[in-house]
């Protein structure tokens, strides 16, 4: 991407993008995911210039949505993040109002059900895990804590009184 004029700049215009993000205390994943969809969107497009990406509209956004759907058969969930980072760049960055309705075709990928351990194959698996490591699976298990909320678990996190 070029730079100065009112060109694109790459990260200068990456910058500007997570300044606003931080001055909502967005989360990093987010800014990090918008960022990266901001990004393909702009390289989808071949634009090279600041000006190029505020007068594209809803026409652009519903050709990249699609061809998430129908081409890289992305998720439904996958495809709303990318609209919203795109609705985001648009109305908190650019200030710019999008004209008219998105249509882009939907994504028809089927969410996969979790896959998830029997009563009996957890009774088979705890035991064999000890240590620090056996202490993690069971609070993972007993309490339904993701990996980084029990990676991040501290003693004063633990309510001994409340069991």
């Amino acid at each position: 991407m070029r730079t100065e004029d009112g060109n694109l700049g790459g990260q200068r215009f990456l910058d500007e993008v997570r300044t606003v993000m931080r001055r909502q205390h967005d989360s990093i994943h987010t800014e990090r995911s918008h960022c990266d969809w901001i990004t393909q969107f702009v390289k989808f497009h071949g634009m090279r210039s600041r000006q190029e990406v505020v007068d594209a509209g809803v026409a652009q956004i519903e050709a990249f949505l699609t061809h998430l759907a129908e081409k890289r058969k992305v998720s439904a969930s996958t495809q709303n993040q990318a609209f919203n980072a795109l609705v985001f760049l648009y109305r908190k960055v650019l200030k710019k109002t999008l004209e008219g309705r998105i249509d882009a075709a939907r994504s028809s990928k089927e969410p996969r059900p979790p896959v998830v351990l029997t009563r009996e194959e957890v009774a088979k698996v705890l035991p064999l895990i000890d240590g620090q490591a056996g202490l993690v699976v069971r609070l993972l298990y007993g309490s339904r804590l993701r990996i980084t909320e029990a990676v991040r678990l501290r003693v004063l996190d633990v309510d001994f009184g409340y069991k």
